[in-house]
């Protein structure tokens, strides 16, 4: 991928978006474009930080393991998200691993070469404390939903964050989210386990708290969801 390409795919994302041409070249200068295969790792949990990544196609699984080799899913980043946040202004190592979960296109930025830019720039790096603080807030809403929360609780709150992040808004007013998230992987977003997952979903499908296509595809409402666990 040639700078000019580059340029064109950083400028679609909110870090870069009111960023001048010349601004643009700065990062496209050290950036370098890259395909990943499905099951892949970007990087391992302990690896050197170096490099911030901005996916341009496909999507990755950010996971942390524990020494029992038990998975615990951070996020799961699509088109248009950078990670990891934690790389700027930071010295160590990697905290999670990073897993291709479909044939992916990434732009890879080194660090060190990216925060030289961000100080020469101050409205850029004010843009980047603005997405660190998002992240922040998001990560404080997801710890406070394993304190105050119990698990039932908990699993709506996580429907209701994938399918707002990667569901389909349909024309009635739900969600259409695919059947890309096993049992295994929501239960592994919130620290539970795939059997609660799976007692949970069919008592929701019982409830018609959700449905379930013939693709196996899940349909939520958001609204109805939010009153079952009296947030509206």
């Amino acid at each position: 991928m040639k700078i000019d390409e580059i340029k064109k795919v950083l400028s679609d994302f909110t870090l870069f978006r009111e960023l001048n041409d010349f601004e643009l070249t700065k990062i496209a200068d050290i950036a370098i474009a890259r395909d990943w295969k499905k099951q892949s790792h970007v990087f391992l949990q302990g690896d050197p930080l170096e490099t911030v990544y901005f996916i341009y196609d496909g999507k990755i699984k950010i996971y942390k393991s524990d020494v029992n080799g038990k998975e615990q899913i951070v996020a799961i980043m699509k088109k248009g998200e950078m990670f990891p946040h934690v790389g700027f202004f930071r010295k160590g190592d990697y905290p999670a691993y990073a897993e291709v979960l479909e044939s992916s296109k990434l732009i890879a930025v080194p660090i060190s070469q990216f925060e030289t830019v961000l100080i020469e720039n101050p409205e850029l790096c004010i843009k980047v404390f603005r997405v660190l603080g998002e992240k922040i807030v998001d990560l404080q809403n997801r710890l406070e939903e394993q304190i105050l929360n119990n698990t039932y609780e908990q699993i709506i709150k996580l429907l209701i964050r994938i399918a707002q992040k990667h569901g389909r808004e349909k024309g009635d007013g739900t969600i259409l989210l695919k059947s890309e998230f096993t049992n295994k992987d929501l239960a592994n977003m919130i620290g539970t386990t795939r059997e609660t997952i799976s007692r949970t979903l069919t008592k929701m499908k019982k409830d018609e708290l959700i449905e379930v296509d013939v693709n196996g595809n899940m349909i939520l409402n958001v609204e109805i969801l939010l009153k079952e666990i009296n947030l509206i």
